[in-house]
Parts: structure tokens; C-alpha cells; sequence
């Protein structure tokens, strides 16, 4: 019997459906590697044995992700009677199967492209949460993409497809096949993905240092599916720890706290800022993805930042300060409670996450109206329910009028909308008689970077500058606008990104993906500089706090950064489930399965070049994650 004469014969058989449906997957999947790879390109390190990888891994993770899909074909292959399966009925909703199937892979591989666009990785914790905000994430994807040409190609390229394979899934010539017989078969089929999920392990396609090679290893459908049920990940189950009792100690030395007192146990301690409480307001204004790279003053030549780069001048300067995180609720999460990233999903989105020891409960418990204000509907990443939950009055786009609303889009309205709400609230608060802190989030700076024609140079809609451009106006435009009020000349101005435009870098936690711009702005208090220590973004609420003399309980992880001794500077950088320490110009990884390593980063390009452990600064990072972690789940950080 020829080649051709097997392979007709094997696709003649009862389960050759399900074949056919694995020969899918993985061809779709291996053209969307292909294509993958041909974007990124100039990131690969294009080496035999990388490549090998890529491919033969990127199998696997093919098969695995293939196993899972097929169950409901295997079941209904296996448990339809021979009479029935013969009918042209059948035929019917075999070829309507098919049709799904083949868009729906269709799809997966357009929207990989896209998602690999924006973040440069397969599916993660983000494709998750977009299944959750699905009316956000559609709206997004429809004011950025032409939707409906892309859906109606991709329909006609399945239709054509499922002509092509017609008589492979119509099965002429299909011999009967006992129900005993089909048993045996569905069964060791139905065992596979058992298999898959008791003995595969995400972690074999991080076989290369290029995170590139790593992630076109995988398999977006998979790597979905594995984010999806590991959306939290213990620290003690997953990560090198410590004696509790040691990682306290750390933390103590490291906090510089030598209280005596007995109940001052891991962060909690007293501080004491001479001189009287400077009754001032606040405003912290947090940029959507605001990488340093922007601004003229970090190299930029596109003098995209205009209004920033004149507010640097006039304000302290942060250079050398470093995200927690490369997403908006982690950036929230630092500024709001200041402490250090733990694993999994951010506290924002956390389960239990009320009552948390935050910068507005304690500007609220000395007398000010703590308010978060935001652009889009707070629902957002459980915007409202958190900061609510925890010392903030919360207010979002509804409290707009329609004729306050010059431009939106589906994230929310265009930021100088939102500021406009934000004076309103500050006038509200002063003629009331009251201190404020308002903590603004913006929105404009985000895919698909539409905004109100007319306010720039380049047209709404063209890209990421224009995004920022507009955002930089408007946040000129609030300044000199808060300038003319009766609260402007006891008020402090905190601007600072909530994260970098992008995390993608050839290595596991990339530097300068974590590099941010932040002005602390109030002429007259604050003198005109710039402060060039290393900086974590939960150093910031400590921060200001001692810049309005305030005493205080803390359990904070971060810092006041000008009351810091030398030596002490460090900062936070992490994903999902890579946690960096960066000190003393080494970065301090620690991954899932125990994992630490120790790495000479380079802070231009982002690249880092593995060194010798250094297990000093391993146990210090050990301590500031493991004790975050031990907080939180064992209420801990709560406010009382």
C-alpha cells in the first residue's frame, strides 16, 4: 500500500476527525510562529539550537493545547451510534464543527498578532482579564482595527478551507465501528489530556535566554488556558523562601527600623518627620503608560512631551525611578498601598483586598478628602470597588455631563475632560474648607490613541506619540488652569507614569521596560532639580508623605527616598510571576520552582548578563516578597 493509499485510508477512519482537527491546530499554529518570528525578527537570537527549539517545542505545546481542544469531538465521536453517524445530518453538524474550528483558529492567530503587537508575549494574565472587561476590550478593538472586514475574510478563507477538506470530514467509506472498539480508542484519547495536565510543565519553554525564543515556543491557546487557572500564585508554594523570623529581621534592617517595641512586628513602626505637618494638597496625577523614553530629557528627539519637559524644569525630576509592574492595576497598586509586587494578579483585582493599610486612609484619618478620579467607568479593573474599600472617595466619568464631554472613546473620555472634573472637585473641597488628595488616573495614552482633533500637531488616531503628545497637552493645560485657583500655592503636584508604553525586551525582566519619568511640582515649596537616586514607585506615598512632616504608623514597604541612608536605594520590577530586585546595579530574579538568579543588567538597553549569585541581596529580595505576601494573606496590611 503507497504513502498516499495510508493516509487516505487513515483519514477514512471513525476518529480521523479528530486527526484532522489536531492537523488544524497545529498547522494554524505553526504559521502564526512562522509569523511570529518574522516580526520579531531582529530580537531573535538566531541560533541553530534556538530554533530547534522554537519549533520542536513550540510542537509540543501544539499537541498539548490540541489534546484539550478535541475532547468534545472525541466525546461525540465515541458515543454517537453508527446508524446515526452515517446520516447526512451528521455531515451537517460535522461540517458546521469544522467551520467553528477552523475560524476560531483563524481568529486565535489574527488576535495573537495583535496581542503580540502590543506586549510581544503569547497570551498572559492580560488576555484573561480582557475576557472579563469585554466591553472595554471589544470597543478597544473596534475603534482600532477594521473589525468587520477582518471577520468577513476570515470567514470566507474557513469557508474555503472546509471545501477543501470536505471529503475527509464526510467520511464515505467509513467502516462500522463497535461501541467496545470506540470505547478503547476515545479512552486513550480522553487519557492525553490527563496526561498533559498532571505531567506538562509551563515552564519548558523557557529554554533560552531571549525571552523572544522562549514565548515563540509556546502556544497562545495554551499559554491562555494556563494563565486563566494560575491567576494567583502563593509565594510560599512557588518561590525560595526564607524562616519567617529571618525574612522579618531583613525587612527590619532594611526598613532602618530599630523600634523596641514589642507589637511592632515585619513593617509596622513609627514616623516621625521634625517640624510641623504642612497642611497641603495633593494632587497625584498617574499616567497610562508613560515610558521615560518620552521626554526630551531622557533622550527623546520627537519633543513629544513638550509641557512635561517645561514642568521638569520648574519641578524635582525623578531619573532614576523604576515601575513595579507592566500593568495600570499594578502602577495603582504601588502608588495606593506601597508594597512590594507580590505574585499572581495584582491587589487591585484581588479577592479580600478591603480595609488595606493605603496612602488615602492615612491622609484621610489626618483630615483630608482622599478622592480617586477616573477617566473611564471605575468598574474597570475593580477600580471602584478597591479604592473605595480602602480611604478613597471614588468618582468616574458619570459624574460628566454630556456637554462637559468634548471626546471618548471606549476607555473613557479624553484627559482634559478629566481634568476639567478634577478642578471642579479641588473648587468643591477648598470651598468646603477641606484638604484634598486626588489621585487622577488618565486614559488617553492607550490603543486605539484617539483624542480631540485640533489640540495637536498629529491627527487623532495615528499612534502612540500623538497619544502622548495629547496627554502632555492636556496635562499643560490643567496646570495652567490650576494655576489661576485659590489652592494652587499650597498644593503639591505628584505627575508619574503607572507604567512603561511597553514590556517586550529580549530578556526575562528588561530594565529600561521599567524605566518612568516622575515631577514632584509646586513652586514656591518645592526647589527646582533633579533626583538622580534610584527610585521604587512604592517609595512615593512615604515620599510625599514626609514632605508634608506628617507622623505617622507605617506598614509601608516603600521609603521616604530623601530620608534614605547610601546603600539603601532599591526598587521592584516584576511580571505575573518573575520578581526582580534591583540594587547596587545587580537585578535579583526569582521565578516559580524556587528559582533565583543574580544579573548585571544594562539600564540603556535592557539587556542583562547572568553573574554570580550574590546571596545577600537574593535573601533581601526574598524578604521583601515572601513578608508582602505573608501580609496580605494574613490580613496583615490592613489598616487596623
Amino acid at each position: 500500500m503507497t504513502s498516499k493509499n495510508k493516509l487516505q485510508t487513515l483519514l477514512q477512519h471513525r476518529f480521523s476527525p479528530v486527526l484532522l482537527a489536531t492537523l488544524l491546530l497545529c498547522s494554524v499554529s505553526l504559521i502564526t510562529r512562522v509569523v511570529l518570528l518574522i516580526n520579531s525578527k531582529q530580537y531573535v537570537d538566531w541560533s541553530i539550537l534556538n530554533l530547534l527549539g522554537i519549533f520542536l517545542i513550540g510542537l509540543l505545546y501544539d499537541l498539548a493545547a490540541a489534546s484539550f481542544a478535541v475532547i468534545p469531538l472525541v466525546l461525540y465521536v465515541w458515543l454517537v451510534p453508527d446508524k446515526w453517524y452515517r446520516t447526512k445530518f451528521n455531515k451537517v453538524l460535522l461540517s458546521i464543527y469544522f467551520l467553528v474550528v477552523i475560524g476560531t483558529l483563524l481568529f486565535n492567530g489574527v488576535s495573537e498578532w495583535f496581542f503580540w503587537e502590543e506586549f510581544s508575549v503569547r497570551y498572559n494574565f492580560i488576555a484573561v482579564d480582557y475576557l472579563v472587561y469585554t466591553t472595554e476590550v471589544i470597543g478597544n478593538i473596534r475603534q482600532s482595527y477594521p473589525v468587520n472586514t477582518i471577520l468577513v475574510c476570515l470567514l470566507l478563507i474557513s469557508v474555503g478551507i472546509l471545501f477543501l477538506f470536505r471529503k475527509y470530514i464526510w467520511l464515505q467509506n467509513e467502516q462500522p465501528y463497535r461501541f467496545k472498539k470506540r470505547t478503547l480508542i476515545a479512552l486513550v484519547l480522553l487519557c492525553i489530556p490527563v496526561a498533559v495536565y498532571a505531567l506538562f510543565n509551563h515552564k519548558w519553554k523557557y529554554f533560552s535566554p531571549n525571552q523572544y525564543v522562549s514565548e515563540l515556543a509556546g502556544n497562545g491557546m495554551y499559554d491562555f488556558g494556563n494563565a486563566f487557572w494560575n491567576n494567583e500564585l502563593d509565594y510560599d508554594t512557588f518561590y525560595k523562601t526564607l524562616p519567617i523570623d529571618k525574612a522579618e529581621a531583613l525587612i527590619r534592617k532594611q526598613l532602618n527600623s530599630d523600634s523596641t517595641n514589642a507589637a511592632d512586628k515585619f513593617t509596622l513602626r513609627q514616623v516621625n518627620n521634625p517640624g510641623e505637618e504642612k497642611r497641603m494638597n495633593v494632587v497625584l496625577i498617574s499616567i497610562e503608560s508613560l515610558s521615560a523614553d518620552f521626554m526630551t530629557h531622557f533622550g527623546n528627539t520627537q519633543h513629544i512631551t513638550p509641557q512635561l519637559d517645561s514642568l521638569a524644569k520648574q519641578g524635582l525630576l525623578f531619573t532614576n525611578l523604576y515601575a513595579s509592574g507592566t500593568r495600570t492595576v499594578r502602577g495603582l497598586e504601588a502608588l495606593a498601598l506601597s508594597i512590594a509586587p507580590t505574585p499572581g494578579q495584582s491587589i487591585v483585582k484581588r479577592p479580600d483586598n478591603k480595609g488595606l493599610f493605603s496612602l488615602g486612609s492615612i491622609l484621610k484619618s489626618k483630615g483630608y478628602h482622599s478622592r480617586y478620579v477616573y477617566g473611564g467607568y471605575g468598574y474597570f479593573d475593580n477600580m471602584n470597588a478597591f479604592f473605595s474599600a480602602n480611604g478613597y472617595d471614588v468618582t468616574d466619568r458619570s459624574a460628566l455631563k454630556d456637554s462637559e464631554i468634548h471626546y471618548s472613546n471606549i476607555w473613557g473620555v479624553a484627559d482634559e475632560d478629566l481634568f476639567t472634573l478634577s478642578l471642579r472637585l479641588a473648587d468643591e473641597d477648598y470651598n468646603n474648607k477641606k484638604n484634598f488628595f486626588a489621585h487622577v488616573m488618565t486614559v488617553s495614552n492607550h490603543r486605539p490613541y484617539t483624542y480631540p482633533e485640533g489640540r495637536i500637531d498629529i491627527p487623532s488616531h495615528t499612534g502612540r506619540e500623538g497619544a502622548v503628545k495629547y496627554t502632555d497637552y492636556a496635562i499643560g493645560r490643567f496646570i495652567k488652569e490650576a494655576s489661576v485657583k485659590p489652592w494652587f500655592k499650597n498644593t503639591i503636584f505628584i505627575i508619574v507614569a503607572d507604567h512603561c508604553a511597553s514590556s517586550a525586551g529580549e530578556v526575562e525582566l528588561p530594565v529600561n521596560k521599567y524605566h518612568i519619568p516622575m515631577i514632584i511640582y509646586s513652586p514656591g515649596n518645592i526647589a527646582p532639580g533633579n533626583f538622580d537616586k534610584l527610585t521604587a514607585q512604592i517609595d512615593i506615598p512615604p515620599t510625599l508623605l514626609g514632605l508634608l512632616n506628617m507622623d505617622y504608623t507605617s506598614k509601608f514597604f516603600g521609603q521616604d527616598v530623601f530620608k534614605m541612608k547610601p546603600g539603601q536605594e532599591r526598587a521592584f520590577i516584576s511580571t505575573y510571576q518573575s520578581l526582580g530586585y534591583l540594587k547596587n546595579n545587580k537585578l535579583v530574579i526569582l521565578d516559580p520552582n524556587r528559582k533565583t538568579k543574580t544579573f548585571i543588567p544594562d539600564f540603556v538597553t535592557g539587556n542583562s548578563t547572568q553573574t554570580e549569585p550574590d546571596n545577600a541581596l537574593i535573601d533581601e529580595a526574598i524578604s521583601n516578597y515572601q513578608v508582602a505576601s505573608y501580609m496580605y494573606r494574613n490580613h496583615l496590611y490592613n489598616s487596623k
